[in-house]
């Protein structure tokens, strides 16, 4: 027979379980078919917290305890069989639509409170705030300045139909933990040098922090501000539990020795370690940083840490160093065929010859497109007829070797031209992947590209593109790879696990391409893939910084 104490809590659980609002703003979309898409809404109760879950979210190595109520673990056949996948992302009270009472509410709240109270009246008037307070407490940030402009643009009808996200994006601009540290080593002759250590952890909403190393004269906080920054919005797209984070140094790999590279990371390493961790925070390859970089960084954290695994597998070790390249192919692969169109006898102008560009070419060669260039701090190489497995795998034999230039393939073939024309963008193709620095892509050179008969640029580097080439693209019609969307693929690889298939890989670059087209069509800026992988991102992450306070 029941206890009576027993009977009680039941009474009492179903009492909660009533009381409970059932309706859930559910964003819906299809897996099986690649062409049907829809938003709709579906009833969702808790009777324990009422929280914001996914219902589909693919399962991950790295998760927090108190982020296990998030998230519904997605099994891999569920991944191959393509089943329908629910992403709820946003609750009543919490809808992105809001209602005239709800929106009243929180349009009339200030903002800012300095010098008086500051309030907002449009979607596009709060955005502008936000941006023209990013200015004012990081005036001198210029690449951080420009990321949340162009984020904040994008995000400007989300505030428009519901005020409170404004403020969720003004707490999101701030990262949780910013840390700046020294880093000294010993040179070849005996030298101490000293270099610049960052990690900035942006965002742990969605889960564990996750995020690329970069080594290159290039990195300072700005950049790595800036980087964090995109980082939320692109772990954000891909629906999986990650949360975001970036680091790096303004230490030149190229001219050093592999023994000072050694004494460096170590030393790089020491300091960083008390920052992260498995479970905690995940360093992934960035630019200047591959497989020799992270094999001395890890060989250093183990020394240091007791616990040096996840799930059984090393620390530091999930990411392929081909993965982001693939990625980019493949999102460039679903954005033609939306089109009627494929990467099949496209000649493709490749800007960079690191692992990403490299690991491109690659892929395109898979898809019977033709790589035409690549291009480094000598200049570039321009093949003609197109670069081929064989010439790539020469390419390849030299950049290998730390330092040294691309200029040494002209020895190796008698077809390349080098540095003629004198200009890269001044090649005629069909497809640009930038794969280099940042801000390559100007409004200058998106012109030029367009007045050479380019029809995309598909970003294979980080913020490759700045807000005004952004803007001549758009104006002059060329199809538009943010890196938002294309460089997820470390993450998409690092979720799906070493044992994932290819098969799997491109479903799950298919839905993500899928949901960002969607919304952005949601949101009035259909076939701006730029908007949609935003929006996407931010919601996912708004929603879950709703739940968890101020914080």
């Amino acid at each position: 027979m029941m206890s009576t104490n027993s009977a009680a809590a039941m009474a009492l659980r179903s009492l909660r379980t009533k009381s409970i609002k059932p309706s859930i703003a559910t964003i819906a979309t299809s897996a099986a078919t690649a062409t049907s898409t829809s938003t709709s809404t579906s009833t969702s109760t808790n009777s324990n917290s009422n929280s914001t879950t996914y219902n589909a979210t693919p399962p991950h190595r790295h998760r927090h305890p108190h982020h296990l109520h998030l998230y519904q673990s997605r099994s891999q056949s569920s991944l191959a069989e393509g089943k329908k996948k629910t992403l709820i992302l946003t609750k009543k009270s919490q809808d992105v639509h809001g209602n005239m009472q709800l929106s009243k509410s929180w349009r009339n709240k200030p903002l800012f409170r300095r010098q008086g109270d500051v309030r907002f009246r449009t979607g596009l008037e709060a955005a502008n705030l936000l941006v023209e307070e990013a200015r004012r407490r990081d005036d001198h940030e210029t690449q951080f300045i420009d990321s949340v402009e162009s984020t904040m643009q994008c995000l400007s009808p989300i505030f428009e139909r519901n005020p409170r996200y404004a403020f969720v994006a003004k707490q999101l601009m701030e990262p949780e933990r910013f840390v700046q540290f020294r880093v000294p080593w010993l040179d070849d002759t005996g030298v101490i040098r000293m270099n610049r250590g960052y990690r900035i952890q942006f965002s742990s909403s969605l889960g564990p922090y996750e995020g690329a190393l970069h080594f290159g004269s290039h990195v300072n906080s700005a950049t790595v501000k800036s980087l964090g920054f995109d980082q939320v919005f692109s772990n954000g797209v891909t629906g999986y539990p990650l949360g975001a984070a970036v680091g790096g140094s303004d230490i030149n790999p190229f001219d050093k020795s592999e023994a000072e590279m050694q004494r460096f990371c170590q030393s790089f390493m020491t300091e960083l370690v008390k920052y992260i961790g498995p479970d905690v925070d995940l360093p992934t390859m960035g630019m200047g940083v591959g497989e020799k970089e992270m094999g001395y960084l890890f060989g250093q954290y183990k020394r240091i840490n007791v616990k040096s695994s996840s799930g059984g597998s090393p620390f530091l070790s999930f990411t392929d160093p081909t993965a982001p390249g693939v990625g980019v192919v493949h999102f460039a692969n679903e954005m033609l065929q939306d089109k009627g169109d494929s990467l099949e006898g496209k000649r493709c102008l490749i800007i960079g010859a690191g692992k990403v560009a490299r690991s491109v070419a690659r892929k395109l060669i898979e898809f019977g497109a033709i790589p035409l260039t690549f291009s480094d701090s000598s200049g570039h190489v321009y093949e003609p007829d197109g670069i081929d497995d064989g010439k790539l795998n020469t390419i390849s034999k030299i950049k290998d070797e730390r330092g040294a230039l691309l200029g040494r393939y002209i020895i190796a073939s008698t077809t390349a031209q080098f540095n003629d024309p004198e200009s890269i963008l001044d090649i005629p193709c069909d497809l640009c992947f930038p794969c280099a620095a940042m801000n390559d892509i100007t409004e200058e050179a998106a012109n030029q590209l367009a007045d050479n008969g380019c029809t995309g640029v598909i970003e294979g580097g980080y913020s490759t593109v700045t807000l005004g080439g952004r803007k001549i693209l758009k104006k002059r019609g060329l199809l538009y790879g943010p890196h938002t969307l294309t460089m997820s693929g470390a993450s998409i690889y690092n979720a799906l696990g070493a044992g994932a298939t290819e098969k799997q890989f491109i479903e799950e670059v298919a839905r993500i391409h899928r949901e960002a087209k969607t919304t952005a069509q949601e949101f009035n800026a259909r076939g701006d893939l730029f908007a949609g992988a935003n929006i996407q991102g931010f919601l996912r992450v708004a929603n879950c910084m709703l739940n968890h306070g101020a914080v």
